[in-house]
């Protein structure tokens, strides 16, 4: 009887020992992952909107240079972050934007401080009572003239 303990007792201990090396390969498989994942990011210095004027319904796809605001209506977009992926990966793009909207005493209130997500716009995207506006993309150059105070 002592014998075929011991030997249930190896048993367990093997597989014990088999579960914990798989989860160790699990955990850093994950961790080289998410590395490659953040290395992949390209940072861009445009980033482009669409913006729904509900009283016209009219959508208008709009490009604003990153910590450079622009005026849609009653709302001030302003985007600080604009990250993409390599045409090589799949599709992620995620930008962080303020959105303030000037009010009729020209006071300026914060609607929206965060992450938006291009693949999910209406996931954060910004739902104004006459504006909408949400990301689209980001871009290394545009057509639109530069900020005076770039470069």
């Amino acid at each position: 009887m002592k014998i075929k303990t011991g030997m249930l007792e190896l048993v367990n201990y093997r597989r014990w020992i088999g579960i914990l090396l798989c989860g160790l390969i699990s955990i850093s498989g994950f961790f080289v992952a998410t590395q490659n994942a953040a290395a992949e990011r390209l940072n861009n210095p445009v980033a482009t909107f669409a913006g729904l004027d509900k009283i016209t319904g009219r959508i208008i796809a709009f490009d604003v240079y990153i910590d450079e605001t622009v005026q849609f209506g009653a709302l001030q977009v302003t985007p600080r972050v604009c990250y993409s992926r390599p045409p090589t990966e799949p599709p992620n793009t995620t930008a962080f934007v303020e959105v303030d909207e000037v009010t009729l005493h020209n006071e300026i209130r914060r609607l929206f401080g965060g992450w938006m997500f291009a693949s999910s716009p209406g996931l954060k995207g910004v739902e104004h009572a006459v504006y909408d506006v949400w990301l689209t993309g980001c871009k290394q150059n545009t057509n639109v003239a530069p900020p005076a105070d770039a470069g």
